[in-house]
């Protein structure tokens, strides 16, 4: 037998959360639809309160080990339709129309970690050291939680995601870790997960993670989730003109990608800390102060991707990647 943790995405709003439930089932058996209780989830009300449960990725469980997976899931109401909280459908819907332009995608997830009611590494009743010396630092005067960072690092590895990588960021306490570059669905499903491991990890240490775009008011980055964002057209010599264009249509529609792109967005877009003002929209190689970036190997070398610094760290990946396909490629 094998335990397979069925992971889906709740109702709770401004942000939706995970949740998980373990089923145990023989091993090599297909993955069963399930059902679960959608009025505990805000998903459903109590008197038609079953959602199903439809599997759509799988991977494997590095937390239990042996034959163990993990198993994320679509949610779908009771009559067999889409839950209005399934975003992922929407995605598939917007790869139908636009799949032909090959996009490729990678996420950088920033979190905190957070021990009680203060991030990690911060002095009670004070304050750490300014902003300065923690990115990318080494020294346990400078860099906190990296046994956690480490240990899902691994995780995500032993489960065969695709993770590019880690890295100590601005804030005391804060991290990132980079999914990618593959397909839009592919990519979110394996965002998705290994934000489950990230939390579950924690739990082993007694840390908590938060992807709030602003877990410290005043003088401290906040925490993104930066997407980078590439077609055919784009990686092909001579693609920059295509990334100038599509820096363009983003320009067009700039006020529904900063509505759907995660709560408290004007927090953390203030025109400082490495962010564009939510209110403006401007893109320049190498500028980590624009609402787009373009790298300055892609601007010498004519052609590659560009990086959407928008996001918040909470963002819905299924929701960020479809409107950059429909922006750019509709």
């Amino acid at each position: 037998m094998i335990r397979a943790e069925y992971i889906w995405v709740d109702g709770s709003h401004p942000t939706q959360k995970l949740r998980s439930k373990t089923r145990v089932l023989p091993e090599g058996a297909a993955f069963p639809d399930w059902t679960f209780d959608g009025s505990s989830t805000y998903q459903a009300d109590g008197s038609r309160s079953d959602c199903i449960l439809k599997p759509v990725f799988s991977c494997s469980d590095p937390i239990r080990g042996g034959a163990s997976r993990l198993v994320l899931c679509e949610v779908y109401s009771s009559d067999g339709t889409p839950h209005p909280s399934n975003t992922r459908v929407k995605l598939r819907e917007a790869l139908e129309r636009h799949g032909s332009v090959d996009a490729w995608v990678g996420i950088e997830q920033e979190y905190v970690m957070f021990r009680g009611a203060r991030p990690l590494g911060w002095p009670e009743g004070g304050y750490p050291a300014p902003q300065g010396p923690f990115y990318c630092g080494v020294g346990a005067d400078e860099v906190f939680g990296r046994p956690v960072a480490e240990a899902h690092m691994l995780a995500c590895i032993e489960a065969g995601l695709k993770i590019y990588g880690i890295n100590a960021e601005v804030m005391p306490g804060q991290w990132e870790f980079q999914v990618g570059t593959s397909g839009a669905l592919e990519v979110s499903d394996m965002l998705l997960v290994a934000r489950w491991l990230l939390y579950r990890i924690g739990e082993d240490h007694g840390i908590s993670m938060t992807l709030d775009p602003k877990p410290v008011k005043g003088d401290w980055n906040g925490s993104g989730a930066h997407t980078n964002f590439s077609t055919a057209a784009m990686r092909a010599p001579g693609g920059i003109e295509a990334i100038n264009a599509a820096c363009e249509r983003l320009r067009a529609r700039h006020d529904l990608h900063i509505a759907n792109y995660g709560d408290g967005i004007a927090q953390r877009l203030t025109g400082r800390h490495e962010t564009c003002d939510y209110k403006q929209f401007r893109y320049g190689t190498s500028d980590r102060g624009a609402s787009i970036r373009i790298p300055l190997h892609v601007a010498q070398q004519g052609h590659g991707y560009l990086e959407d610094r928008r996001p918040c760290a909470n963002v819905d990946p299924y929701t960020v990647c479809r409107l950059l396909l429909e922006t750019i490629c509709g």
